[in-house]
């Protein structure tokens, strides 16, 4: 399971793994994805995208900028009984479907390469679909039969999508360095897509935006933070100097009515999901630098960065009473 890429963005698996019930799914850099026993780590079905689909992993080094280069960074996402992949093959397997607990096949679908974006599954106009952003492409998928709804061909430089589709209503909305934030409206029985708006100079290059209520929140271009309104993509408020990191890259996390965020030199800041300003609650050194996308559970937040994985308590201290 090692992995073979190595360059400025470090070693090792990039994509997430994903937890469901006694097992845990884990995917390699370099195309390898297995499901293992949460007890004891032992595999229970495995599958290599280059031996199984065709995709070989070129490194690097190669001329591409699409998952053969940089790594299979794409998370999949389990859902119901089945869990579904972003395999990337041109092939008609851009996405593959497989039965959890086997790992039977039950579908494929797509003929785009991957990119770095994780997958989600979501309803929009009525029909339960995987929604993915290919290296060349936004797709939604059926859930149940693999069948490929609708595809908006969106192009960017070096076919660098990382960031995740977020869904609001019946639209989609994706980002990357090139085209900016795009929101693409879904209808027609779930078939038919649509732009809805564009806003080309919200040039956001990895930081997937955060949805609270009707507002997206995320770091911008030029190190700025920025709110913007889901319904027209007009930015509320930008905030200029935020961040030291030299990829302009910070994840967010919306909690109740704030907002955590995590920047590329390891500052964890709380903010107040308001759309009416700029409202910083609190900062504090958490880490070093870091383009691990952290995960919040039952008021604490677990970080990584390139040396250890922290857990971070975010609950008030209990008051206890003196006899």
């Amino acid at each position: 399971f090692a992995d073979r890429s190595s360059d400025e963005w470090g070693n090792g698996p990039r994509a997430t793994p994903i937890m469901d019930g006694d097992r845990v799914y884990v995917q390699s850099t370099s195309g390898e994805f297995r499901c293992l026993k949460l007890a004891d780590g032992t595999t229970i079905w495995g599958i290599s995208f280059e031996k199984d689909f065709g995709v070989k992993f070129l490194g690097y080094k190669a001329n591409s900028g699409t998952a053969t280069r940089r790594g299979n960074n794409g998370s999949g996402v389990v859902d119901g009984n089945v869990v579904i992949v972003p395999v990337g093959s041109t092939e008609g397997a851009s996405l593959v479907c497989f039965d959890k607990l086997t790992g039977k096949q039950l579908w494929k679908a797509g003929e785009d390469e991957a990119a770095y974006s994780s997958l989600i599954v979501a309803t929009l106009a009525g029909v339960k679909q995987v929604v993915a952003f290919t290296a060349t492409a936004l797709i939604g998928v059926d859930r149940q039969s693999g069948k490929l709804l609708w595809r908006v061909p969106l192009k960017s430089g070096a076919n660098r999508h990382a960031c995740t589709p977020v869904v609001a209503g019946d639209t989609v909305s994706v980002a990357s360095q090139t085209i900016g934030l795009v929101c693409t409206k879904i209808g027609n029985g779930g078939a038919e897509a649509s732009s809805a708006w564009v806003n080309k100079d919200l040039k956001i290059n990895l930081a997937t935006p955060a949805l609270a209520g009707q507002h997206f929140y995320s770091q911008g271009a030029d190190k700025d933070f920025v709110c913007v309104e889901a319904k027209t993509g007009a930015v509320k408020w930008s905030q200029p100097g935020f961040g030291t990191g030299k990829r302009d890259y910070a994840s967010t996390i919306v909690v109740g009515k704030n907002l955590l965020v995590l920047t590329e030199d390891g500052q964890l800041l709380l903010l107040a999901a308001n759309p009416e300003k700029y409202t910083e609650l609190g900062r504090l050194q958490v880490c070093g630098g870091t383009w691990c996308f952290p995960a919040y559970a039952n008021g604490h937040l677990f970080v990584r960065d390139s040396r250890e994985l922290s857990c971070l308590s975010l609950l008030p201290p209990k008051l206890v009473p003196v006899n």
